[in-house]
């Protein structure tokens, strides 16, 4: 496995990488590292703080919900891309100290910059979710989002976190996508994409509107490995059961993201296809504002739709 970030993928690089899918998690997410904050709206604000308490509530419980006090000692995040859970869900008083791994090096880098900017000295390595580099009962906590539908064995690595949590200590894993809500947003993306390249190619609309064509093939060739590096979808049921069968006690699943994930995905799909000094704040405040209504409205629906077509799910569960 790659040790050090290369953020420049080559045409034979990816070609490569369509056989090897943890060469295509560290060509991509390298490749992502420097602009995902960007991509993904990430900040270490109320907003983003707000958001990731939110998600760790919905499935784990507040304190007063679990009976387990906040702050956990220390935590582990895998896949932790930039630092996004572990470092809001500090801000938030979920968690004290965080260690942060990624298979990406690049992830990792940019993880304990943004920690080091908030005043966080957090711990971190590239490592691999199937083969984590900790001994026995080290962590209170061991945290992630939207990363197991990137491990290749995902029992194995439930296997992995549970051995590496203390007894008494919770998993939350959060923000995986559903079966069929990623089948509606990948649709949404495509269609969106199409769309947005070739209006913004029209005469009038060119000058302003329209990315190079360099950054367009670049943009397309790194998505390509999203075919790669996106390597499953989730039934909750399902979900809960491999976890159970991976050591967890009191699993427990929930879904969340109906008609805002149905916003969420071409909104950012749409703002990955223009360029980005087009969209100002004003923009952001209003797609950020949208999709905490429809967010709102999905929560409200939720006792009579389907678990299954929620675009999110998150599983907790405890070690005895």
């Amino acid at each position: 496995m790659t040790t050090t970030a290369n953020p420049h993928a080559t045409a034979e690089q990816v070609e490569a990488a369509w056989t090897d899918t943890k060469l295509a998690q560290v060509l991509y997410h390298d490749w992502e590292a420097q602009t995902y904050d960007e991509k993904w709206s990430i900040s270490f604000d109320e907003r983003c703080v707000a958001y990731a308490r939110d998600r760790f509530v919905a499935v784990a419980g507040s304190p007063t919900d679990s009976g387990e006090g906040w702050p956990y000692g220390k935590s582990l995040e895998i896949g932790a891309g930039t630092g996004f859970f572990t470092l809001n869900l500090k801000l938030a008083g979920v968690l004290d100290e965080g260690t942060v791994t990624d298979i990406s090096p690049g992830m990792v880098d940019v993880a304990k910059r943004n920690g080091a900017g908030l005043g966080f000295a957090i711990e971190g390595q590239s490592a691999d979710a199937e083969e984590l580099p900790y001994a026995d009962n080290t962590f209170d906590l061991v945290i992630g989002h939207a990363v197991i539908h990137h491990i290749n064995d995902v029992d194995k690595a439930f296997r992995e976190m549970f051995r590496v949590l203390k007894p008494g200590g919770r998993v939350v894993i959060c923000g995986e996508p559903t079966r069929h809500g990623d089948v509606i947003a990948r649709q949404l993306s495509r269609a969106t994409w199409w769309t947005a390249t070739r209006v913004t190619r029209l005469s009038f609309l060119r000058e302003k509107w329209a990315r190079s064509a360099e950054e367009l093939d670049e943009s397309s060739r790194a998505a390509a490995l999203e075919a790669v590096v996106d390597l499953h979808t989730f039934v909750p049921r399902e979900l809960a059961s491999l976890v159970a069968r991976a050591g967890g006690q009191d699993v427990v699943t929930t879904t969340e993201e109906l008609t805002a994930s149905w916003w969420g995905w071409p909104v950012r799909t749409f703002e990955a296809a223009v360029p980005p000094e087009r969209l100002g704040p004003r923009w952001r405040v209003f797609a950020y504002k949208s999709w905490l209504r429809l967010s709102a409205f999905d929560r409200a629906v939720h006792t009579f739709v389907p678990d299954s077509l929620y675009y999110n799910v998150s599983v907790s569960a405890t070690k005895h």
